[in-house]
């Protein structure tokens, strides 16, 4: 069988197993958090660290343009000043709850992407977010790791295969952002995404 068969049945295989219900929860938190005015903090290493901000812009820009009601959501991977200077003279495990530091609220939410689910600056900004009073959200992998059991809603891809757990954790990212994407509730004048 040909590579790309082979990784095309097993990436099936795996999306089958997305905890659709998980998915929903997640949505319901996030259509609480921008319909209370509340901040959105996502954060990643590597792959999931373009996961986080690829969700960011989905829902700043897709699932918020020419509505009434506005996602307030940033990806703490964006600011690479930022994370290269805590990196250097701190720490690289705190960046991402340091910045939390700056801008969470309790009643935010605190979103961690992580496909071992120990990857320990992702583990440090839930841990501060709970602390906080944040609605902590993880989209782990494997056996969840330390994350999954941290934050307050696990969505776990229960996969060894670090290229098809970010694979789903951008399916699951994609089905949270089009649901509000494809809302009925843009301006007239908006075109569908």
């Amino acid at each position: 069988m040909m590579f790309p068969q082979l990784y095309k049945d097993e990436l099936l295989k795996a999306i089958a197993s997305i905890d659709l219900e998980k998915v929903g929860q997640a949505i319901e938190i996030l259509a609480r958090a921008r319909d209370e005015g509340r901040r959105i903090f996502v954060c990643g290493n590597g792959g999931s660290a373009s996961t986080a901000s690829h969700f960011a812009t989905d829902l700043v820009k897709g699932a918020s343009y020419g509505r009434t009601a506005r996602f307030r959501i940033l990806a703490l991977t964006d600011s690479l000043p930022t994370i290269t200077a805590y990196s250097n003279d701190v720490g690289y495990e705190c960046i991402f709850a340091e910045q939390l530091k700056n801008f969470a609220e309790p009643g935010d939410v605190v979103m961690g992407i992580s496909s071992s689910g120990n990857s320990p600056n992702v583990l440090r900004a839930v841990e501060y977010g709970n602390s906080i009073g944040c609605r902590t959200i993880a989209l782990s992998g494997r056996e969840g790791g330390r994350l999954g059991p941290l934050a307050q809603l696990n969505i776990q891809i229960s996969h060894a295969h670090t290229g098809r757990i970010e694979d789903l954790h951008m399916v699951v990212l994609h089905m949270i952002g089009y649901c509000f994407m494809e809302a009925e509730d843009r301006h007239p004048d908006e075109p569908p995404q």
